[in-house]
């Protein structure tokens, strides 16, 4: 009898792997195609988040944090939330923001981005006058400065003070964007304010939105009698500042002032090229800042040969002012080109730079870091003055009430007596020699 010989073990192993594999396929395809996320155009409203997240991806200055928040995750559940809306697309973006901890980088809706661009073109602007920031201590939203007229510096206002609410909301859950934005509207509106103050006083005070004149330089010429000095008051950093301040430092050299007191005391800021710009009409060949971004990688920005002014000068700084005029303040401190007084400095040295978004939206992103020219950061720290000044400050900057401005004329008086002393002490060596 014929018996057939079985077929080989390898080949039966062979059939037997194969049946293994398909069902281990058949297996991981059942578990794991449910997360993998269906794949369709984003909606119009997604791509704008999509967009944000792009620009801060490429753009932001520390992009050693991305790790750390797991940035790339919070993009894909950000997106696969329902975002039907341009206002949700905003919603999800200041979500998306957050892990970042940094109040400065921010979405800005169609209204707040346009009145953005208009304060930077140095037009007027409706709302109360404030300028606000985030203290890096408690996290509350902070007075940095009241604008001049305003109605905030109308109602007594004044730098350091604490947003609470604003129409009842809390500026802590509103943030600072939102909290920005809602004290923006029409002229003639009202808006009503919950402030606080470092002692723990708090009120509620109601304010009326109007127009706030921006008119960022203001000069007049001041005399003690036996000299005759500029006053050079600027308010904000804004694309006209610089020719503005050639203007200005034109008119008071014509009308042969001996000296200058600028008062930076309440500017926010504004367009670092503008306050950059301004620093060279005062420097000559100086470092003016130091940039470092997001590869770590160091640029100084160095004043031209040529100034509109190099005679004697003071500056006057309060925890007003900030950012781009603690540039131009830090420039003049560290070159020894003129003495601070006044106060400690607000404390802001982050650049930020303004994108388009779709939808007429915006988002501003920190891009940079700055150090003055000897290598300090000021972030969060500010800039200490030469000479502290510690009464009152005027309501009306630049009035014959200002006590500040009255001591740092006396002060550049005494150093222009001085400097009159020196140059005749040499005059005289000369004509002895000769």
């Amino acid at each position: 009898m014929l018996t057939l010989n079985p077929m080989p073990s390898t080949f039966n192993k062979f059939l037997f792997f194969k049946k293994q594999i398909m069902v281990i396929m058949i297996i991981i395809s059942t578990v794991f195609l449910p997360f993998y996320p269906y794949t369709e155009a984003l909606s119009d409203s997604k791509q704008i988040v999509l967009e944000a997240w792009t620009l801060v991806n490429e753009g932001y200055y520390d992009p050693e944090i991305f790790n750390d928040i797991q940035w790339k995750k919070i993009r894909q559940k950000t997106l696969q939330k329902q975002i039907d809306t341009t206002e949700d697309a905003y919603t999800a973006i200041e979500e998306m923001l957050k892990p970042l901890e940094d109040p400065y980088t921010r979405v800005l809706r169609p209204k707040d981005y346009e009145l953005l661009k208009s304060s930077n073109l140095g037009s007027e602007i409706n709302g109360v006058g404030l300028q606000l920031g985030k203290d890096d201590e408690n996290g509350k939203i902070k007075v940095i400065s009241t604008m001049a007229g305003s109605p905030a510096e109308d109602a007594g206002i004044v730098s350091g003070n604490y947003i609470e609410s604003v129409d009842g909301k809390s500026a802590s859950d509103l943030g600072l964007a939102n909290t920005a934005s809602k004290l923006r509207g029409e002229k003639g509106t009202k808006v009503l304010v919950q402030i606080s103050s470092l002692d723990g006083e708090s009120k509620e005070i109601d304010l009326e939105r109007r127009s706030v004149d921006l008119r960022p330089v203001r000069t007049k010429r001041l005399r003690d009698g036996s000299h005759t000095i500029g006053y050079l008051r600027i308010t904000q950093f804004s694309e006209s500042v610089p020719k503005k301040i050639e203007e200005a430092l034109e008119e008071l050299n014509e009308k042969e002032v001996e000296g200058i007191i600028l008062d930076l005391r309440n500017n926010s800021g504004g367009l670092v090229s503008s306050g950059i710009a301004v620093a060279d009409s005062f420097l000559k060949e100086k470092i003016i800042v130091e940039t470092k971004n997001r590869e770590g990688i160091k640029d100084s920005i160095v004043a031209q040969k040529s100034t509109y002014f190099d005679g004697p000068m003071v500056t006057l700084v309060n925890k007003g002012t900030a950012s781009a005029s603690e540039i131009l303040a830090g420039a003049l401190q560290d070159n020894k080109r003129s003495k601070l007084i006044g106060e400690r400095t607000y404390g802001k040295g982050l650049i930020q730079s303004l994108k388009s978004l779709s939808e007429d939206s915006g988002i501003a992103i920190t891009v940079a870091s700055y150090l003055t020219p000897n290598g300090n950061n000021i972030q969060g720290r500010g800039i200490v003055p030469d000479r502290v000044l510690d009464f009152a400050e005027a309501r009306e900057y630049g009035s014959s009430d200002d006590k500040w401005v009255k001591d740092s004329e006396i002060y550049l008086s005494s150093l222009l007596d001085k400097n009159a002393v020196g140059q005749n002490k040499e005059k005289n060596l000369e004509e002895i020699q000769e």
